[in-house]
């Protein structure tokens, strides 16, 4: 009798996982075409000028050249490098600021895209004059640092001079 119960359940427990399996198999819903397509610009917010890095994915294509194509700075190969498509492309200086999309064209037909930011920033020539500090700029800078080095040459003088007497006595 016992063999037989063992037996029942044993058959009950293989029906049951085989029911789960069929549920399973009947609803899984497969991945989507075009889930791993991304483009990625980095740093995302420039200053005209500057150099972005590109990586991409173009689904499982990974292993053929693709194409980015913005207004910020033109056309750009990309090329794969880690399982990824990579490249880098320097803003020109002229670029006037605001935000331009980047778009991805992979070989197999698929797209994506991204927005840069070109920044319209003043390149400082010196920091503030923020005064006191001595090295902040503006009037009587040089002739505080020339007394500042003159005070320091004079008390170094003054304690060689010291040890020097003490030394003799």
């Amino acid at each position: 009798m016992r063999g037989l119960v063992s037996h029942r359940a044993l058959s009950s427990v293989l029906g049951l996982l085989g029911l789960v399996a069929a549920f399973v198999l009947t609803t899984a819903v497969p991945a989507r075409a075009g889930d791993n397509v991304f483009i990625e610009v980095t740093p995302n917010s420039v200053q005209a000028g500057s150099r972005v890095n590109l990586r991409a994915g173009c689904d499982n294509n990974n292993s053929r050249q693709a194409q980015v194509t913005s207004d910020a700075f033109g056309r750009v190969t990309l090329r794969s490098d880690n399982g990824f498509l990579t490249g880098s492309v320097t803003v020109p200086g002229s670029k006037a600021p605001g935000d331009y999309p980047v778009n991805l064209d992979c070989a197999n037909g698929q797209t994506a895209s991204a927005m840069l930011t070109v920044l319209n920033m003043s390149q400082p020539s010196k920091g503030p004059a923020t005064g006191g500090g001595g090295t902040a700029g503006g009037r009587g800078t040089g002739s505080l640092l020339l007394v500042g080095g003159l005070v320091a040459v004079a008390v170094v003088a003054g304690v060689s001079a010291r040890r020097k007497t003490g030394s003799r006595v």
